[in-house]
């Protein structure tokens, strides 16, 4: 494997949407022209509610790893109700970048001090433009756009493009639009 592979965990609920931000991220990082790309879930009992894990490799050669990603650079946590039940922080280096779902500011968690954190309202974009699936807010369009403020591996262009092949018409503009929004209200730790 590269050493400029980028390896990114989702953390979030059975239902919200991580498997498909991980395979949204996936397919955007294809988009972008980079030749190794994977995306993959880890859950238990599936049901909607329950912790569920994502993960997504970037590369500039093909990626033969076929392991969970046990230290991630991005860490992207859909649910901030899931740091009170599981380490979000487990296997991250000092450089590693934590986006959080939240409307709180990157510098109202304790880990702001040893990592960058990044928080986005997520859940209030997805409401704005009404993704809900039975009146739950899914979060997975538009906290894909805080991605591109700590890789170049992929833009808001490339997102956007693995957004409105996925979903089309009205869909596909609403969910575009949210990422765009996420991208500009995201506020990060310096």
């Amino acid at each position: 494997m590269s050493k400029e592979t980028l390896e990114i965990r989702f953390h979030g609920r059975g239902g919200q949407g991580a498997v498909t931000a991980a395979n949204l991220l996936a397919a955007a990082a294809l988009k972008a022209g980079n030749r190794g790309v994977q995306a993959f879930p880890h859950f238990g009992a599936e049901r909607r509610g329950a912790p569920v894990k994502a993960f997504a490799r970037i590369s500039d050669s093909e990626v033969n790893l076929r392991s969970q990603i046990y230290d991630p650079n991005i860490i992207v946590v859909l649910d901030a109700g899931l740091m009170d039940i599981i380490d979000i922080t487990e296997g991250a280096k000092k450089e590693t970048v934590i986006i959080i779902n939240t409307p709180a500011k990157p510098q109202d968690f304790e880990f702001s001090k040893t990592y960058r954190v990044a928080t986005v309202d997520a859940t209030g974009i997805a409401i704005k433009y009404n993704l809900l699936l039975s009146g739950i807010p899914i979060i997975n369009t538009p906290i894909l756009g805080a991605l591109p403020h700590f890789t170049e591996r992929v833009g808001m262009e490339h997102i956007i493009g693995a957004i409105k092949e996925r979903f089309r018409g009205e869909a596909g503009e609403a969910n575009a639009n949210a990422a765009n929004d996420t991208y500009k209200a995201t506020e990060v730790n310096s």
